[in-house]
C-alpha cells in the first residue's frame, strides 16, 4: 500500500486526507481526515483577488496540516486547488505560500478534472451496489462552483459551472457587507435564476436527466443531510450513503432560507463556518433535484478528496512524481 496525503483547497474550506491505498486491490485505510473553514474565496467574486486575511487563514491551516503529514510519514503529497484559485490576479502569492509551507506546488485544476476526481472518490465504493441504478449523476456543490458528472464505472460527461454556496451568498444575500437574514423572496428568486441558468449550461454537456442515481457531495449536501436526519451532532457514519428524499431536502431548504443567523447557528450539526452560506448551498441542491426529477439523493462523505488520494496512489504505482 502507498501512504499518501491529499489536500483539497476549495473556496470555503481546506481539507486533508492521509491514507494507505492499494489501487490494485481497492484497499483503503484512512489514517487522518480533517477540515478547516478558511473562506479562501472571500470577496473573490467582487475583487478578483485573494484577501490578505483569507490567505493567512489558509496558510495557518496548511502549517497545521504539514505537521500531520510529517507525523504520519506520507510518501506522496498532492495539493489540489479548485474554483477560487483559477482566475485570481494574486495567485502567485498563494502558490509561493503553499510551496514554502508544504514543499509542493498547488495544482490549480480545471473544472473537468475536478469533476473526474469527485466522481472517482464518490463512486469507488458504489460500483458493486446492485440496489443503485446506473448511470450515476455525481454533483459536488462547492463554495465557488458546482461539478456535474455522469458515468457508470467511468466518467461519460462532466461540466463545472460557477454556482456555489459562497458565490451565491455573496452575490445575492449580502447587503452593505452583511448577510441578509432571512432573505427576501426576490433574493431567493435571483439565486434560483442563476442556478437554473447554470443547469442549462451544464445540460449542454452533461445528460443530467439520463442519470438514475443522484450522488451528492461536499459540505452543503452533507449538512443538509445531517439536518434532515435530525442528528444531535455531526456523525459522518450516519450521513455516509444516507438517502435523503426530495421532500426532506425541500423542507430543510425552506427552513434555512426562512431563518436568521442566530437560528441557523443554533442547529447543532451546522459548522460555524457554514452558517451564512448553507441556505444558498441547500437551494442549489434543491434546484438540481427538481430539474432532474430525483426522488432522493445518496449522500457521500467520500468525494474529491478521496479521488485525489486514489489518483495520487495510482501515480505512485506508475512511477509518477510527488
Amino acid at each position: 500500500m502507498t501512504r499518501v496525503a491529499a489536500i483539497d483547497c476549495g473556496t470555503n474550506s481546506i481539507r486533508l486526507l492521509v491514507a494507505d491505498l492499494d489501487p490494485a486491490t481497492g484497499g483503503f485505510k484512512e489514517l487522518d481526515r480533517r477540515m478547516t473553514i478558511v473562506r479562501l474565496g472571500q470577496g473573490v467574486d467582487r475583487t478578483g483577488r485573494f484577501a490578505p486575511e483569507a490567505l493567512e487563514r489558509t496558510f495557518a491551516a496548511c502549517r497545521e496540516y504539514a505537521g500531520v503529514i510529517r507525523a504520519h510519514g506520507a510518501e506522496r503529497v498532492r495539493f489540489v486547488a479548485t474554483s477560487a484559485s483559477r482566475d485570481v490576479r494574486n495567485r502567485a502569492e498563494f502558490v509561493a505560500g503553499i510551496v514554502d509551507i508544504l514543499g509542493v506546488e498547488p495544482e490549480v485544476i480545471t473544472g473537468d478534472l475536478e469533476a473526474e476526481f469527485s466522481f472517482t472518490g464518490a463512486t469507488k465504493e458504489l460500483t458493486g451496489r446492485t440496489d443503485l441504478a446506473r448511470p450515476f449523476l455525481v454533483v459536488d456543490i462547492g463554495g465557488g462552483s458546482t461539478e456535474f458528472v455522469v458515468g457508470d464505472d467511468r466518467v461519460r460527461a462532466a461540466r463545472s459551472v460557477d454556482v456555489g454556496c459562497v458565490r451565491m451568498t455573496e452575490r445575492h444575500l449580502v447587503a452593505d457587507g452583511v448577510v441578509v437574514d432571512p432573505p427576501s423572496p426576490e433574493r431567493i428568486a435571483a439565486i434560483r435564476a442563476d442556478v437554473e441558468a447554470a443547469l442549462d449550461l451544464a445540460e449542454q454537456t452533461v445528460p443530467l436527466r439520463e442519470a438514475r442515481t443522484l450522488v451528492g457531495l461536499a459540505g452543503s449536501v452533507t449538512t443538509v443531510a445531517a439536518i434532515a436526519l435530525g442528528l444531535p451532532e455531526y456523525d459522518s457514519t450516519a450521513i455516509h450513503h444516507a438517502r435523503i428524499p426530495l421532500t426532506r431536502v425541500r423542507e430543510v431548504t425552506s427552513r434555512l432560507l426562512s431563518s436568521t443567523h442566530e437560528q441557523r447557528a443554533a442547529i447543532p450539526v451546522l459548522h460555524p463556518g457554514r452558517v451564512d452560506v448553507i441556505a444558498a448551498g441547500a437551494l442549489v441542491l434543491l434546484c438540481l433535484m427538481e430539474r432532474v426529477g430525483a426522488e432522493d439523493v445518496v449522500v457521500s462523505e467520500h468525494d474529491i478528496l478521496d479521488g485525489i488520494a486514489w489518483k495520487t496512489a495510482e501515480g505512485a504505482d506508475e512511477g509518477g512524481r510527488n
